[in-house]
């Protein structure tokens, strides 16, 4: 057996360790199962086997099914191949907990989806006292539901409600909350770990679940005869919906099956729930989800745009300059990273209030037990606040993130430019300039970089690296080995006015404010938005960001040849707002009114200054608009090369701006659509709103040949 060993003790107790031969993880494969099932007929057969442990030979028990695995089912497998695929893993579950065998499962670390399943499948749980060894069943964060058993085994073991908290949150459970919430039964030391369970085994316990046992009963099995149960359920309902709204499926999934799996005998309620699983691995959704924010997040991070040859570096001292909001951010991130510091401004003082940014998101950390004192004081010794340049010398990058005005910028960089070591990579932060217009500034255009982080810094896991036309290959991977460290994930596109999150992103908003200006009324546009996925409306989100910055953006850009930064429909809007003084919530009010005692509401001048049309625009056409705008954008930018990858897309839009979760991503939505279906419809909205939505002739040929952004599936 290559993932399993197993060894047979004198004492009657087998031991079987959990150990893949082909990754640094437990993870559940055809491979692995195949050995189990081997292995638990073998233990059933051998009377002189009297009681079983589970654990594991890594330094975690064990993770889920490959990720790689389940993206495929989408486009692969029919529903009776998926249902199939999830039997075969619970009823090895089942044959291991009906082996009339006791087995218990000594946790030595983390334990999730599958991993967590197989251990709720045996009849006794031990776990290490390490808080890093956590479970838990996070499928649902994948668009999924846990297929082999969990949602069964769970909702009888604690109940309904409590199962449902878990498994609709897909949160972890550290070790003493586990035993809290009953889900382990013993906490020991790591050094008692295998003791425990054979102490266990020798207690003489029973080789039988509870749900196994005759006569056993439970109120919710009676289904909605039980006022309470049927109040539990209703309030469930209403909570799915008013959290996950109606673009994901698993949550309501989850709840269906543990409802109807309870009013059914166990081996019915497993296979409720692989018909349930079925439906969800063949669903778009759950490829999206998995494609975009697992696989192409971990690539992403493990270096899959970071050029092949140049040797690993690593940023032991960093120069900040400009200690405004993202320069403060930038350096806490840094020095968490355990990175020395230099802060610099215009002058001592305020380069100490930027430091006071990181002495407060720590101290709040400290407060909550997230991060120990030493370690917060440590941090805070790494940040060098100064007005001084010449503090510079020896830093192995500088990371600029002043105003954002070319001349300031180009001072700035002069300045620094003049104390840093020949080698030094000087990354520009902003969102919008030009790169290559940015470096001309430069002495060494080939080390110059942008680096777009995304605010708040130390909450935005996002960096959008820029390469202008002179940057080399070298400076991107240094780049992209400093944003590891970071421990931030980096998409990397090329050179453009507003690059890529910006340019795109810009979409949302100007979409938005041309639905007023169509005579769209103000909470219908809010909804829409949020009714796609989207985190917050674009009147409210232009009311943060203020509405003088994308007027200026777009000024800034009118006399750029090949300008990529126009807005077809709701300038008038953004003008006619900031000359009422109503541009932003800092102004006192934007599109919504902020009362002092709190809250906000939509500013009731709206209906007059921009009266609704008679015939409102139904939701479902709203949305398609928010969200055909951007993804014909995204196409235009991987048509003119400011993408290179789709992954780098999809990455970009749902971790920089919020494009919806359930779509994967801008251009992943066009494949769920369909890219023929996509060239048709934008052509309707192009001609009901604007050109803006109309494909170009690239797409249209990428359209003709049936060609996604995505490679097609292979049939299984």
């Amino acid at each position: 057996m290559r993932h399993i060993k197993l060894d047979k003790g004198a004492d009657g107790v087998a031991i079987l360790t959990l150990d893949n031969a082909d990754e640094s993880m437990n993870v559940v494969s055809t491979d692995w199962l195949g050995e189990m099932n081997a292995v638990i007929a073998d233990l059933r057969d051998d009377d002189a086997v009297t009681g079983v442990i589970i654990t594991s030979g890594k330094p975690a028990f064990m993770a889920g099914a490959d990720l790689k695995q389940m993206v495929e089912g989408y486009g692969r497998l029919t529903a009776h191949e998926a249902y199939e695929f999830s039997q075969v893993a619970s009823k090895m579950h089942r044959a291991l907990e009906t082996m009339e065998k006791p087995v218990v499962c000594a946790l030595n670390g983390l334990a999730l989806g599958g991993g967590f399943e197989l251990a709720l499948a045996c009849h006794h749980r031990i776990i290490v006292d390490d808080p890093r060894a956590v479970v838990g069943l996070p499928e649902v964060n994948l668009g999924l539901l846990p297929g082999s058993g969990g949602t069964q085994r769970l909702a009888r073991m604690i109940g309904p409600k409590k199962a449902l908290d878990l498994l609709l949150t897909g949160r972890s459970l550290t070790p003493q909350k586990a035993l809290e919430m009953k889900v382990v039964d013993q906490v020991v030391p790591a050094d008692q770990l295998i003791s425990a369970a054979k102490a266990w085994l020798a207690s003489g316990p029973s080789a039988m679940q509870a749900w196994d046992e005759k006569g056993f009963f439970m109120p919710e099995m009676r289904g909605m005869i039980v006022p309470e149960v049927s109040m539990g359920y209703s309030v469930a309902v209403a909570q799915v919906a008013g959290k996950s709204g109606y673009n994901f499926p698993a949550p309501g999934a989850i709840l269906s099956c543990v409802f109807e799996g309870l009013q059914l005998p166990f081996d019915k309620g497993l296979s409720i729930e692989s018909k349930y699983f079925a439906k969800l691995i063949t669903d778009p959704v759950a490829r999206n989800i998995i494609r975009t924010t697992f696989i192409s997040k971990q690539a992403a991070e493990k270096g899959a745009r970071r050029p092949a040859g140049v040797p690993k570096s690593k940023v032991a001292k960093v120069g900040i300059l400009g200690a405004g909001m993202m320069g403060a951010g930038i350096a806490l991130v840094s020095a968490k990273a355990g990175i020395e510091v230099i802060l610099i401004d215009r002058d001592t003082a305020t380069a100490e209030k930027g430091k006071g940014y990181s002495e407060k998101v720590f101290g709040k950390l400290v407060s909550k037990g997230k991060m120990a004192q030493e370690k917060a004081d440590a941090a805070l010794a790494l940040i060098t606040p100064t007005d001084d340049f010449a503090k510079l010398e020896g830093c192995d990058l500088v990371v600029e993130a002043v105003f954002e005005d070319m001349g300031i910028k180009a001072e700035t960089t002069k300045k620094a430019e003049a104390v840093l070591p020949s080698e030094a990579v000087f990354a520009t932060n902003t969102s919008s300039l030009p790169i290559t217009e940015l470096a001309k500034a430069s002495a060494r255009p080939d080390q110059f970089i942008g680096l777009h982080f995304f605010s708040p810094v130390d909450r935005m896991g996002l960096v959008e690296v820029i390469m202008g036309k002179q940057t080399s290959p070298e400076t991107l991977a240094k780049s992209l080995d400093f944003i590891g460290q970071l421990r931030k994930t980096p998409i990397v596109v090329n050179d453009s006015r507003g690059f890529y999150t910006s340019r795109v992103f810009r979409m949302f908003i100007f979409e938005g404010v041309a639905m007023l200006q169509d005579g769209v009324e103000p909470a219908r546009i809010e909804n829409a938005a949020k009714a796609a996925g989207f985190p917050v409306g674009p009147l409210a989100l232009l009311d943060e960001v203020t509405m003088e910055l994308p007027v200026k953006i777009l000024s800034e850009a009118e006399n750029e040849d090949n300008n990529t930064y126009t807005i077809e429909n709701g300038l008038d809007v953004l003008k006619k707002m900031i000359e009422l003084g109503r541009g932003s919530r800092k102004a006192g009010g934007g599109f919504y009114d902020y009362p002092a005692e709190g809250g906000k509401h939509l500013w009731d001048g709206l209906d007059e200054l921009f009266p609704a049309t008679a015939n409102q625009p139904d939701q479902d056409e709203l949305k398609k608009r928010f969200l055909y705008s951007q993804a014909n954008e995204t196409a235009r930018c991987l048509e003119e090369g400011v993408l290179e990858t789709p992954e780098d897309a999809d990455l970009g839009a749902i971790l920089g701006w919020g494009f919806p979760v359930w779509t994967g991503g801008t251009l992943s939505y066009v494949d769920t659509i369909g890219i023929e279906e996509f060239v048709r419809e934008a052509d309707r909205l192009a001609q009901a709103y604007g050109s803006r939505f109309a494909p170009s002739a690239w797409l249209r040929e990428k359209a003709a040949k049936g060609e996604g952004f995505y490679p097609a599936p292979e049939k299984a």
